[in-house]
């Protein structure tokens, strides 16, 4: 099934194939090896994610064109700057982290499964109290209920967005709201979306080639981190006009 992608070597410094050498249309770049940090954060700079459903290998991916955010390029609907001006919601960071990645593995519809299998929970699990992983929350002032948020990876001044899920109308729009805010306070360069879609479409989405892609994140990844304690920074961040 997978005799033309390479599989990765059994030790997580093993390297993994040159995404610009090794273009496939649908953006597979390898399969095999493990979840640990050190195999995920060389993923990571390299522009590659896992992404795979069990009982099947683990699949890592890297599609171009590629879909990322600038943190100052968002765009906001009239409608939604309305309800973030209304100031019904609060925004935290990693105060829930485990309570953000379950909510996002959650199946959408009841006959859906979720790629976020309790392997992957895991490891992002480690990677978030090693400090590279971090979510953003956002709860409803009036009950503290957590209603919407997102998770990914900071490596330098890249995020690389994972997840996000939504229990209110517009929170996982909200919570990206309040990323992208948080990352131009921060002076990240950009936000990874990976895949395009309709909505990030809306919000602004750009699509960059492999090159110029490979060129940003060597050039991010290798900054020092703009911050350190995201729960303390967030409250910093001014949601307060947009």
């Amino acid at each position: 099934m997978h005799a033309a992608v390479p599989r990765l070597g059994d030790s997580p410094d093993s390297p993994f194939p040159d995404p610009l050498a090794n273009r496939r249309d649908d953006g597979l770049l390898a399969w095999g090896g493990d979840l640990r940090p050190t195999r995920l954060l060389n993923a990571y700079r390299q522009g590659i994610f896992p992404w795979y459903e069990a009982p099947g290998p683990i699949l890592w991916w890297s599609p171009e064109p590629r879909a990322v955010m600038l943190p100052d390029g968002l765009h906001l609907s009239r409608r939604l700057r309305r309800t973030l001006r209304q100031g019904r919601y609060r925004v935290e960071a990693d105060h829930a982290f485990d309570q953000v990645v379950a909510a996002c593995a959650e199946p959408r519809h009841a006959q859906d499964g979720t790629w976020i299998t309790a392997e992957m929970r895991a490891a992002y699990d480690r990677l978030h109290h090693l400090g590279h992983a971090h979510s953003i929350e956002i709860r409803d002032r009036g009950d503290d209920a957590l209603i919407g948020g997102l998770y990914g990876v900071a490596i330098g001044r890249i995020f690389f967005a994972e997840s996000k899920f939504h229990r209110a109308r517009d929170a996982s729009k909200i919570a990206l709201a309040a990323l992208m805010r948080a990352l131009a306070a921060w002076d990240f360069m950009l936000c990874d979306c990976q895949l395009w879609n309709p909505h990030l479409e809306r919000m602004g989405v750009r699509m960059l080639s492999g090159e110029l892609f490979q060129a940003a994140l060597a050039r991010g990844t290798a900054q020092a981190p703009a911050i350190e304690d995201w729960s303390t920074a967030i409250a910093r961040v001014d949601f307060s006009r947009w």
